[in-house]
């Protein structure tokens, strides 16, 4: 996966009704193409009156991975538009699908596809997105005096405490983006006169809530 990359807050179900005819769209966040399937069949199995199940998600690094259905609607009317969400709002390892329930009135192509794309769009909004971002994890160990400087050093560089564990000295840890890894350490050890250990501990995905415009 691209990092940092974008992604939907949590799962979310957003329904409409347009000219008769229920549109649902669900929202999930998916690991892998097993989990895409599972969570199409657990929409389809809670729908069964339902005229369509139309889906599309896309996975993997640069989104190599691309899957769309129109499940009996006509042809690029259903996938493709709610493809184009996804793709449009720049979202990865998301599935939507959009259920449909007949209301009786024919929408015909036009009013399909924007069913089919203001649907999971709304949803969307409804759920809101994150920024994720591959961090380093950095324990830093220093003395309690050194500990004021520290956070406040931390605080005016936006840098998030994970944790802190309180011994014989002081041990942070802290999240910090990779290529700013070497600079924020030069930083904090120049600030505490070289009274400072460092130690990397893995790596994990920060999130950050995109605000809306």
């Amino acid at each position: 996966m691209t990092n940092p990359y974008y992604t939907i807050t949590q799962d979310t179900v957003f329904e409409q009704t347009i000219k008769k005819s229920r549109f649902i769209a669900h929202l999930y966040r998916i690991s892998d193409e097993a989990d895409a399937q599972t969570k199409i069949a657990a929409v389809r199995t809670a729908n069964p009156k339902a005229n369509h199940n139309c889906f599309a998600y896309m996975l993997g690094n640069d989104d190599h991975i691309q899957r769309m259905s129109d499940d009996g609607e006509p042809v690029g009317t259903a996938g493709s538009p709610i493809l184009e969400v996804l793709k449009t709002n720049e979202l990865h390892d998301v599935l939507a699908v959009v259920t449909r329930y007949f209301g009786g009135v024919k929408l015909g192509a036009g009013g399909l596809i924007r069913a089919y794309n203001g649907t999971p769009a709304e949803a969307i909004e409804v759920s809101g997105k994150v920024q994720r971002v591959l961090q380093a994890r950095i324990a830093i160990t220093l003395d309690y005096r050194n500990v004021d400087a520290l956070a406040y050093y931390l605080q005016q560089n936006q840098l998030t405490t994970l944790d802190t564990d309180y011994g014989v000295q002081v041990t942070q840890l802290i999240a910090v983006t990779q290529s700013e890894v070497t600079s924020v350490q030069q930083a904090i050890t120049n600030l505490l006169s070289g009274q400072v250990t460092f130690a990397e501990q893995g790596e994990q995905y920060t999130e950050i809530p995109v605000t809306r415009t």
